[in-house]
Order: structure tokens, then C-alpha cells, then sequence
């Protein structure tokens, strides 16, 4: 297994690792806590929540599949050096475990609180069919030729296009209702200080590396 060559840059790795996870997860409660006062999820957008579910149950798979399949780590090792330090961290799989239970946590108070008039759009459906029609697609490929470190950077792929497009339905409706009432900001801000200690992680991860992606 790969070795950090500088203590200095670890640290501040696990540091930062553990203030994005610390930053991410928090994030979800303000909804929650919200959601639940209210006993209403009127203004809080329904596509974004299962497109969100879509990314976090995406982000699992890989990040579990890449921190303890050693069959995965032989293959991604054997793609890109024996050397190198499999590229995701114990607080990586925490965080995605706490965010599919808060996520589908959101999805069952939008099954039981008012919800308006309120729905899913079509869109959201269409995208969601083929995204996890794709997957289990790629899953029987995968399952005839073995190659589950492919299969897992298809959700990995899965995870940075949900991550683009997860905001947008949220943003369209606060915009034609001229209001944010029923959606917490504080997601946001959490969430943006989470993405910005993560490239950080990553970053001190590729410098001490000597592959620098700044």
C-alpha cells in the first residue's frame, strides 16, 4: 500500500477529510429539522431530493466498493500503479452511508408531510429511468467480464452528473414562486464549505503524491 511521504500533509489530509464529512453531513439536518417543524415539505423541491438520493446512493457504491473490495484496489492498482494510494478515505464511506439515510429520511417525510400540490416532475422520472437502467446495464457487463473497477467509475460518473444537475429544479422553482419559504439555505452553505475542505483533501493528496491538480 502506498505511504504518505510528508506527516505535515497527512494530517492535514485527515483533518480536512473529517471538516468536509463534519461540513457535508450537518447539511442534511436543516432540511430535516425544518421539514419536521413545519410538518410540511411545501417548497422544498422533490426532484432535487431524489436526484440527490440518485447521486448519494451512487457516491456509496463507489466509495465502499473502492475502500474495501481489495479486488476493486488490485484492479485500480493495477490501471494506475502499484504505488498509488487508493483515493478515498474512511470518512468518504461514512459520510455516503449518513447521507443515503438522511436523504431517504427527506423522501419518507415527503411520503407523509403536506405536500401541496406539489409532484415529481416527468423529467426527474425519464432521468432517473435511464440512469439506473444504464447501471444495471453496465452491472451484467461487468458481471461477464469482471471489470468492477469499470462498474464503479460508472457511478462515480453517475455521482458528478447528478451532483450538476441536482440544484437546478430547486432553483427554477424558488425562482417562480420568488421565494425560498420551506427550503433551508444553510444546505448550501454547509454543503459549498464541504466541496471546498474535499478538493482540498484531494489536493494535498496529488501534491505529496507529486501529481499536482491545482
Amino acid at each position: 500500500m502506498a505511504a504518505w511521504n510528508s506527516v505535515p500533509l497527512h494530517v492535514s489530509y485527515e483533518v480536512m477529510g473529517w471538516f468536509a464529512f463534519a461540513s457535508w453531513s450537518i447539511s442534511f439536518y436543516p432540511q430535516v429539522i425544518l421539514n419536521f417543524r413545519r410538518k410540511s415539505v411545501v417548497g422544498l423541491n422533490f426532484d432535487f431530493v431524489l436526484l440527490n438520493f440518485t447521486k448519494h446512493s451512487s457516491y456509496l457504491i463507489y466509495n465502499a466498493s473502492l475502500y474495501i473490495s481489495s479486488t476493486v484496489q488490485k484492479q485500480y492498482r493495477n490501471k494506475y500503479g502499484q504505488k498509488e494510494m487508493i483515493p478515498v478515505a474512511a470518512n468518504d464511506v461514512a459520510f455516503s452511508v449518513h447521507a443515503v439515510l438522511l436523504t431517504a429520511i427527506s423522501l419518507f417525510q415527503i411520503a407523509v408531510y403536506d405536500r401541496g400540490s406539489q409532484k415529481v416532475s416527468k423529467i426527474a422520472y425519464g432521468i432517473l429511468l435511464v440512469t439506473w437502467t444504464s447501471a444495471a446495464v453496465c452491472f451484467f457487463v461487468a458481471l461477464h467480464n469482471h471489470n468492477w473497477l469499470w462498474l464503479i467509475s460508472i457511478f462515480s460518473d453517475i455521482q458528478v452528473c447528478m451532483t450538476v444537475i441536482k440544484y437546478i429544479p430547486q432553483a427554477v422553482m424558488n425562482f417562480m414562486r420568488k421565494s425560498t419559504e420551506g427550503w433551508s439555505i444553510v444546505n448550501i452553505l454547509l454543503d459549498f464549505s464541504g466541496s471546498v475542505a474535499n478538493y482540498a483533501q484531494m489536493s494535498m493528496q496529488s501534491i505529496d503524491q507529486r501529481v499536482c491538480i491545482l
